[in-house]
């Protein structure tokens, strides 16, 4: 693939190769994440960040991965506030937005919206979510978090063991993790959800059809044993046509430290793309894991910086230029990443 000057719109554009180097260069960008290092890479370069659905993590990390390359952001984060609101069309706005920027970042609640955005744009789109179907940067940082979690324990991606738990029908995290995971060899995958939130068979049988192990499954408890992995997601209750609906299944599949202890491996890695839904009634991430070694929703986050640094320098084509304008940080900082 050719990063520069690429959309990134699905997981599908990747190859084996393609998912390494973004690795490699999220690798080289810690210094900076860190805040132990700040570089100009990006100076005066403007990242249109058009978030349409609400968002917490991935718009502000998008935003800081840009910043912290230099680059400055410009946000646009509610229909109601934007021209689409007057009835503008999507290629009017794409058509406008990328003559005032760089690179574009976009979040939309209908699948398909961001390949159409793209489209009329005259600048590189990242899709930050669109709708049900894709998420590509949250499943590159979910798979670096993996390979590094797995590398720690002297494991690793081919061969894993992974069980994805929740609402696996909606979420399209799981959906784009388990298709990047197509890259890898002889997976075994549990999928853990109730009958109707079932994963799409599309992309089962895409799993099957590589050569990974499935096993689907309403029984979370015995559907923990044995994996290096658990992904868990919450119900997506913006998906559903009412929160009456969404509320049949809140609460139906919670880990918490006994079930854990009860069911898992001793080095079971707890990912959970976030946000979790800590209300009393869904809890499916529970706060007495908060402590766990094993517990790595909070290293999620912090590779989803590095993980959208890279993306950022390859497509505008200053990976290897990061360093030419690199100096140390001028103001008091403290390690937060260990």
């Amino acid at each position: 693939m050719d990063f520069r000057g690429a959309h990134i719109i699905s997981v599908n554009q990747f190859e084996r190769d393609d998912v390494e180097k973004v690795f490699a260069v999220a690798n080289d960008m810690e210094p900076y994440a860190r805040r132990e290092r700040i570089t100009k890479a990006l100076e005066g370069a403007i990242l249109g960040n058009m978030f349409f659905e609400p968002s917490t993590r991935t718009r502000v990390s998008f935003g800081c991965a840009f910043n912290l390359l230099g680059g400055h952001v410009r946000e646009t984060t509610d229909v109601e506030t934007s021209s689409i609101s007057k009835g503008e069309s999507l290629y009017d706005t794409a058509r406008v937005i990328s003559g005032y920027s760089d690179v574009i970042v976009m979040r939309h609640p209908q699948a398909g919206s961001v390949s159409e955005f793209a489209k009329a744009s005259r600048v590189p789109v990242i899709n930050g979510g669109d709708g049900p179907n894709e998420h590509p940067s949250q499943a590159l940082l979910d798979l670096y978090t993996i390979k590094k979690e797995l590398k720690s324990k002297k494991r690793e991606i081919d061969g894993m063991h992974i069980a994805m738990v929740g609402d696996l029908k909606h979420g399209r995290t799981v959906h784009s993790l388990s298709q990047l995971l197509l890259l890898y060899k002889n997976i075994q995958f549990t999928l853990i959800s109730p009958t109707e939130l079932k994963m799409p068979a599309d992309i089962v049988g895409k799993l099957q059809e590589s050569g990974h192990t499935v096993l689907e499954t309403d029984d979370m408890e015995a559907g923990l044993g044995d994996n290096d992995t658990v992904y868990l997601t919450r119900i997506q209750e913006e998906r559903f046509t009412s929160k009456l609906e969404a509320d049949i299944y809140r609460g139906q599949f919670r880990l918490n430290q006994a079930i854990y202890t009860r069911n898992c491996q001793p080095n079971t890695v707890i990912m959970h793309p976030l946000p979790r839904d800590s209300r009393e009634d869904a809890n499916e991430l529970d706060n007495d894991l908060n402590q766990h070694p094993n517990l790595a929703i909070f290293r999620q986050t912090d590779n989803g910086v590095l993980v959208r640094m890279a993306l950022f320098a390859l497509i505008l084509d200053v990976a290897d230029k990061v360093e030419d304008s690199a100096s140390t940080v001028g103001w008091y900082t403290e390690s937060r990443f260990e």
